[in-house]
């Protein structure tokens, strides 16, 4: 039977797709289920939203009292320029590689699954930061159920492999295989964010697209890296950009902060009051393409809703002149919003 979805039901999906905060998620699910058409065609997708809105919900709630739910949260609300998950099978010092970047005192061990729910860092990158979620192993003999409502409001992710593991091709093609199954894809396009086709009734709203960059951990235990790293793109087929780095040393560590600020297509934009210098200290960040409206949003939504335009400053042209909502920010600019 056609779905025949509504242009209000598109909308909410639209909007779900693109919000990574939780709450705006759950708000976007809410809308999603009051305009759904409702009849057998849409029974199964009708189910699914209500599972998602009953997770999302637990999870923000926290632990209830009196401990009947207990225990970490598994979700992570997303902070700074964006929110980058660490994906891996066991034992290739995943959570010591997070340690290392973010300076956080995430427990590691010469034994898999040491990490048992997420775990938040900031990684720091000039300026800004990029929040990094170090979640467990990925393997059929540690099963975790919410990995994929965990994954939901990650920007990309850091496929993290140990070449010198002698099954390493054997284990990242079943993270493959188990992340495939819970609808999560894993890609090497990072120029533009991957979406099912909205005017396709039958794309699943849930599937997820992370741009993924292969690390590959180990690197100073590892003689001829370059070679064992041709030889399992040649046996897996991956071909996701690489960086080869040591935890343990620091080695090539440098290189994840510039790649992604460079790969995400970060824009930093400082804001002043009328009359004072701008804030350089806190920079609002958006996407590359995004405009004066959208920093605006980060600012205060009423600002948004009452902005009528922004006096702009930055390296190129503009010093101090009138720019309207739509007009697109660069990183480095410097605006002043009027209401």
């Amino acid at each position: 039977m056609p779905a025949n979805l509504t242009p209000e039901y598109k909308a909410a999906e639209a909007a779900f797709r693109q919000a990574r905060d939780p709450r705006e998620r759950l708000e976007c699910l809410r809308e999603m289920l009051r305009t759904i058409p409702k009849h057998k065609g849409t029974d199964h997708l009708q189910a699914d939203i209500k599972s998602r809105i009953k997770q999302l919900t637990e999870e923000l709630a926290g632990p209830k009292k009196g401990g009947a739910r207990g225990g970490p949260a598994t979700l992570i609300r997303p902070e700074g320029a964006a929110q980058i998950a660490l994906i891996g099978p066991p034992n290739v010092g995943k959570s010591a590689l997070h340690a290392s970047l973010t300076g956080s005192s995430a427990e590691s061990g010469p034994y898999p699954f040491t990490t048992q729910f997420p775990q938040a860092g900031m990684l720091p990158y000039e300026d800004i930061y990029f929040q990094l979620v170090d979640l467990p192993p990925v393997s059929p003999e540690h099963p975790v159920p919410w990995l994929a409502n965990a994954l939901q409001p990650a920007d990309a992710c850091l496929l993290v492999i140990d070449l010198g593991q002698p099954d390493c091709v054997n284990t990242v093609l079943a993270v493959h295989q188990i992340l495939a199954e819970k609808r999560v894809t894993l890609t090497d396009c990072w120029e533009t964010t991957i979406q099912a086709d909205a005017d396709d009734e039958l794309a699943n709203p849930f599937a997820l697209y992370l741009p993924t960059l292969l690390v590959a951990n180990k690197a100073d235990q590892i003689p001829h890296i370059d070679e064992e790293l041709q030889v399992f793109q040649e046996l897996t087929g991956l071909r996701y950009p690489v960086i080869t780095v040591s935890a343990a040393t620091g080695a090539g560590l440098e290189r994840i902060g510039p790649w992604l600020f460079c790969q995400l297509g970060i824009v930093r934009v400082y804001t002043k009051a009328p009359g004072r210098l701008p804030d350089k200290d806190r920079p609002f960040t958006v996407r590359r393409g995004q405009t004066v409206y959208d920093v605006a949003l980060l600012v205060h939504r009423e600002i948004a809703r009452t902005l009528k335009y922004a006096r702009l400053w930055n390296s190129r042209e503009f010093n101090g002149q009138q720019a309207g909502r739509d007009h697109p920010v660069a990183d480095g600019d410097v605006i002043e919003l009027h209401t």
